[in-house]
């Protein structure tokens, strides 16, 4: 704990002025099934974000529905660091912002395991982080979770694979994969993944230790595309699942943490200004996993801005004109 206070201090003292985003570029819009609302003109919000494309498109999203809305918005997504970010909401610089359950639970709260249940997680985390004057809304259905990939082209040859438990079925020659090193050492991450599917690491007749190569995360998804392994670890939203066609694997013993996005709003702020569970509550139920895939795709891929990406698809929903 007095190293987390130190490096929080350290970060503080280096922004100096406040928290900042690299990014404060949002476009226009005009409301749509988003209204503008009584009592909202002349409050300020801080809307923040990490610095993850992901996390910049969400951040948008709020942003230009709270602009809609009539709240005077300060655009501070792009937050450099996890930390930083989660300083911002706590300190009163921020005043809303999305989250994972998962990571609140494990990073931010100090347990040493998720809980793979949706709806459990959320509750545990809302209960717990009440107590840091922080209100969780309902979440998403989307769940950027951990997992694993296989070549589209693959499934076939490694006998129609669909879920991580038929992996035991395969000769150990194609029990091969691509993992980063921070995946290979966590709580829940690779040797007690598969030690749930009752695959041994370093065993010959399990996955002996040949069979991993540890590679960047950019790198995983390009090397599991060109059959360098089996299985590569992904994030199951990332928009490289769909340009590269690879498959995810169903999680059928439910080892890895839910990890659904939320909006978490400073909850004297929503006390204050309760339409915000009005106008977030519009929007969240909406974010599905194949949503933010495509979403997630136009920015990594095509290119493309990440407001501009989040305005078009709040269009094409109606949520704003």
């Amino acid at each position: 704990m007095k190293r987390l206070t130190l490096v929080l201090a350290t970060l503080l003292a280096l922004t100096g002025c406040g928290l900042r985003g690299a990014s404060e570029f949002t476009p226009d819009a005009e409301p749509g099934s988003i209204r503008p609302l009584d009592g909202t003109a002349g409050v300020q919000l801080v809307v923040g974000s990490k610095n993850f494309t992901e996390q910049i498109v969400l951040g948008k999203i709020a942003v230009i529905a709270l602009q809609v809305s009539g709240f005077d918005v300060v655009d501070s997504t792009n937050i450099p660091g996890s930390v930083a970010h989660r300083e911002g909401i706590l300190s009163g610089e921020v005043d809303l912002h999305w989250e994972y359950t998962g990571t609140a639970w494990i990073s931010y709260l100090g347990n040493e395991a998720g809980i793979p249940d949706r709806k459990r997680q959320w509750e545990a985390v809302r209960k717990a982080d009440a107590k840091n004057g922080l209100t969780w809304l309902p979440p998403a259905p989307m769940n950027n979770t951990y997992g694993f990939a296989v070549r589209r082209e693959a499934v076939a040859e490694l006998g129609g694979i669909t879920k991580l438990s038929q992996i035991a079925d395969l000769p150990v020659d194609q029990r091969t994969f691509c993992v980063e090193s921070e995946f290979a050492s966590r709580n829940d991450g690779f040797e007690p993944m598969l030690a749930k599917y009752d695959l041994a690491f370093g065993k010959p007749r399990g996955v002996p230790r040949d069979n991993v190569r540890m590679l960047d995360t950019g790198a995983i998804y390009a090397a599991t595309d060109a059959g360098a392994c089996s299985f590569g670890e992904i994030f199951t939203t990332d928009g490289r699942l769909k340009a590269l066609g690879l498959t995810v694997l169903e999680d059928d013993r439910h080892f890895f943490p839910a990890y659904n996005v939320a909006p978490v709003v400073r909850t004297d702020v929503l006390a204050q200004h309760p339409q915000l569970a009005q106008v977030l509550g519009g929007i969240t139920p909406m974010l599905t996993d194949d949503v933010l895939i495509e979403l997630n795709r136009r920015v990594d891929v095509d290119g493309e801005e990440p407001a501009d990406v989040a305005l078009e698809w709040m269009r094409s929903k109606g949520l704003v004109g």
